[in-house]
């Protein structure tokens, strides 16, 4: 058995920390750019600024929280 809840938020962590470094490094650097467009296409309010690395930070988390709660959801009800 998997647990939703354990597992939605490891993932919203791991997935919120992702978008918010790559913010901060294309802001300094450059780096995933073009990335992280799309994503301002995806995450309403989402920018590569400051402001914009910790709305990337919320909606990751809640992205990744949601999807991966389901998948642990939906794979307990299979194993029954």
């Amino acid at each position: 058995m998997l647990s939703p809840l354990r597992l939605g938020v490891a993932a919203g962590i791991v997935w919120g920390l992702c978008i918010f470094i790559c913010t901060i490094l294309a802001m300094y650097i450059g780096y995933s750019i073009q990335f992280l467009n799309i994503m301002a296409d995806i995450y309403p309010g989402f920018t590569i600024t400051w402001w914009g690395s910790l709305v990337g930070l919320l909606y990751g988390f809640l992205d990744a929280f949601v999807g991966f709660f389901l998948i642990a959801w939906i794979y307990n009800l299979l194993a029954e």
